[in-house]
């Protein structure tokens, strides 16, 4: 029996044929019943903890870094910067408009008759004088218009002399009659006084002096009669030939308007100045109303701009304005005049020369003007730039005394082609780089090289 109690006898020994199958087997497989499995050290659930720890870890050291750096910075070259300061001046509100130069007064020529140029007197661009003929046209209809009218006129007048003959010729004989009957009355009134004291006397008869009496009683009534027909006559005749003058005259008037239509086919220059325009051609037939050309009065000139339609409301007449230097110098002008017409996003204004105008302008010439929209008012002023663009007034880059700018939040107001209006964010003195930042990214902070 051996020492641990156990019997050799119930062992195998390594004789027998049990292990040496066991034995055979293993070395034949590389494989027995117990062999261990090895397992892979880097799996994909591995990796992309490894990969999300990586991150974590830059974006902790980033933090770490641009807290004690003050923000991420970008190296830029000084000379290429623009650096404005913050100033505080009066801020004079203005928009930048284009104006075109215009004749302060300008007479267009219309054709008032139609009809076919027969001569030029003149060319465009030359200088006329008030009355200087232009251009003639001739009408054959309208001439025989006014011979028409000029042959009415003549018959009325021929009538009228007519007329007035009849009434002196009628009037002659009733005014013949009534002094036959006048004489005859007298006669018989004589009579019949002699007859009355006859009678009375018994020296004629009744029927005698009866007789006498009804013939004086009759041409008394035939003088009345006589004469208030005479009357009536006259006021007949008077009012036929009152109507006939008014005739004539409107004839007259309606011959006057042919004559002056006859002379409206010459056109002629309305006042002194320059034919700027002139659109025709002998031979050519023009209808009434065509638009022959145009003179301007070239003594004075003004200026009319469009202006966008936002500011429509804060353009009044009598604002200023102040061109940009022409040979050298500025002008003032002064809005005249408002239009209250839109058209394409647009208005019109007039504006006058407050002196006098510059010397050499030229119709169509376009001129830039500072449009003033209020009074001058004290405020804190930064330099317009390219910043704007990228920022939209948000915020900017403050130059310290460390050379170097830093981003810094910025509020701005109103602003002129000049200056925006500091709302909040700055302080007179402080330096802002105004130039644009499309280059530089997302850097808190520029170094100045």
């Amino acid at each position: 029996m051996a020492a641990n109690g156990t019997s050799t006898d119930d062992a195998p020994s390594s004789d027998s044929p049990l292990l040496r199958e066991t034995s055979r087997s293993r070395e034949g497989t590389g494989e027995g019943v117990d062999r261990k499995i090895e397992t892979a050290w880097v799996t994909p659930k591995r990796a992309v903890l490894a990969v999300l720890a990586l991150v974590l870890v830059a974006g902790l050291a980033y933090g770490v870094w641009t807290t004690a750096t003050g923000g991420q910075a970008l190296n830029v070259d000084r000379e290429k910067l623009t650096v404005s300061t913050v100033k505080q001046e009066p801020f004079q509100e203005f928009i930048a408009v284009t104006g075109t130069v215009l004749p302060e007064q300008t007479v267009f020529l219309d054709a008032v008759e139609g009809g076919r140029i027969e001569e030029l007197y003149v060319q465009e661009g030359a200088m006329v004088e008030a009355g200087d003929p232009i251009l003639r046209l001739s009408n054959n209809d309208l001439r025989r218009q006014v011979l028409n009218s000029e042959a009415q006129i003549a018959e009325q007048q021929n009538q009228m002399e007519q007329l007035k003959l009849s009434m002196e010729q009628q009037a002659l004989n009733l005014q013949q009659q009534i002094a036959d009957m006048e004489y005859q009355i007298k006669q018989l009134r004589r009579q019949d006084d002699r007859q009355e004291r006859l009678h009375e006397r018994n020296l004629i008869s009744e029927e005698a002096y009866l007789s006498t009496r009804d013939e004086l009683e009759y041409q008394q009534r035939r003088l009345e009669l006589t004469q208030s027909a005479f009357v009536q006559d006259s006021l007949s005749q008077e009012t036929r030939l009152t109507n006939m003058e008014d005739t004539e005259q409107r004839l007259q008037r309606n011959y006057e308007v042919l004559r002056e239509s006859l002379d409206n086919l010459t056109v002629r220059a309305p006042i002194d100045g320059q034919l700027t325009a002139l659109d025709g051609e002998i031979g050519q037939i023009i209808r009434s109303g065509t638009r022959l050309g145009q003179v301007d009065k070239i003594d004075d000139y003004k200026i009319r701009a469009d202006i966008d339609e936002f500011y429509i409301e804060r353009v009044q007449p009598g604002q200023t304005a102040t061109t940009q230097p022409i040979g050298g110098s500025e002008y003032a002008l002064r809005v005249t005049r408002v239009y209250p017409e839109v058209d394409n996003g647009t208005f019109q204004v007039d504006l006058q020369f407050a002196g006098d105008a510059p010397g050499g302008l030229r119709r169509g010439q376009s001129v830039r003007l500072r449009l003033e929209l209020g009074s001058p008012e004290p405020a804190t002023l930064l330099a317009r730039g390219g910043f704007y663009q990228s920022t939209g007034g948000n915020w900017a880059y403050v130059l310290t005394g460390e050379g170097e700018a830093v981003k810094r939040q910025i509020r701005l107001g109103r602003q002129n082609p000049n200056y925006f209006e500091v709302l909040g964010g700055l302080d007179p003195g402080d330096r802002v780089v105004t130039s644009g930042y499309d280059t530089f990214g997302d850097a808190d902070r520029l170094v100045l090289e």
